[in-house]
């Protein structure tokens, strides 16, 4: 199988470079702001800054493909775009909730998790390419892999719908156990310091066993979501840069949904029931093709429909929890 790119060292580079002063940009503002809270407001305007650099790459990558290759394959390609943003966006919802529950578990302090995110974000990026680029190599050699790629999806999704309601228990796993038996760790925080000396020893703090937590969970999204990318275009191109543009804007959506968890309870039965459609998607690839603009609209929908239940369920349970009062 030899699989086709619309993809150029000249646009992964030019790509790359982007990418690093996006993120020269958002550390050099971090660090000018320094450790504070972040607000609501400054993460739905992060967010919307993130969303709209995004859209803006899809129409100059559209524009591209446009005057080289025509209209229709323009066409393809952006729609292929857009598809794996969604899917890659939404996915990572899921990434975040785990967050949220592991800076909970270790009562970091708010003004410090920017910090611990942006490095989360940086090992994700490369965690990502380094996938794409394996993922991209499997799929030139072996076809049949893309129905492993569906058979995984499919149980996964199956698993997130029966363990949803289930809560990680963090005492047990099996990293943190090995690190508290093996690592001086100090029982406070230093500031925002991932290690501190202590009487002439290096001792690790809990900033850095949350960092360490942090990119194992970006890794295991990681191998749930490339495969998902995969069902939408085989083009290593479009999987590298409508991944990376969908977990640059995680951090942004980590303070947004943090406060607002809850609310949003019911969207993980819309993230298992994506993952499911999308690995039935791959396992039926030789026998019905679904075009990718119903796969968006599809993917498009779950979502709406998990957003608005969660709203209509937090509003009815809000009313009874007070009467219950």
């Amino acid at each position: 199988m030899i699989i086709e790119s619309v993809g150029t060292p000249i646009l992964y580079l030019g790509f790359t470079l982007l990418v690093v002063v996006l993120l020269a940009v958002d550390f050099f503002v971090l660090k000018a702001q320094g450790s504070h809270r972040v607000s609501v407001k400054e993460a739905v305007g992060w967010s919307v800054v993130w969303i709209t650099i995004s859209l803006a790459f899809c129409g100059w990558f559209w524009w591209y493909l446009d005057g080289r290759f025509g209209r229709e394959l323009a066409n393809e390609k952006a729609l292929e775009y857009l598809s794996g943003y969604l899917i890659e966006k939404s996915l990572a919802v899921d990434n975040v909730f785990v967050w949220i529950t592991l800076f909970s578990f270790f009562a970091v302090p708010v003004a410090f998790q920017k910090r611990v995110l942006l490095y989360g974000v940086l090992g994700a990026i490369v965690m990502r390419a380094v996938l794409i680029y394996v993922g991209a190599l499997l799929l030139a050699q072996f076809h049949w892999i893309l129905y492993v790629f569906g058979l995984f999806l499919l149980l996964t999704g199956v698993k997130m719908l029966v363990f949803s309601t289930n809560q990680p228990d963090l005492e047990k796993n099996p990293i943190l156990r090995w690190m508290r038996g093996h690592m001086k760790i100090t029982n406070e925080y230093h500031g925002a310091k991932f290690f501190v000396l202590k009487e002439g020893m290096r001792y690790a703090t809990p900033m850095f066993v949350v960092l360490v937590l942090v990119e194992v969970t970006d890794l295991i999204f990681a191998v749930d979501s490339i495969p998902a990318i995969f069902a939408v275009t085989s083009d290593p191109f479009i999987v590298f840069t409508s991944n990376i543009f969908a977990i640059l804007g995680l951090r942004a959506m980590y303070f947004l949904l943090a406060d607002m968890a809850e609310r949003f309870h019911l969207l993980k039965y819309g993230l298992a029931v994506i993952l499911m459609f999308i690995g039935v998607k791959m396992l039926l690839l030789d026998v019905y093709k679904i075009p990718v603009g119903i796969v968006l609209g599809i993917v498009g929908l779950i979502l709406l429909v998990s957003v608005a239940a969660s709203l209509v369920a937090s509003r009815r349970s809000g009313p009874e929890a007070e009467g219950r009062r």
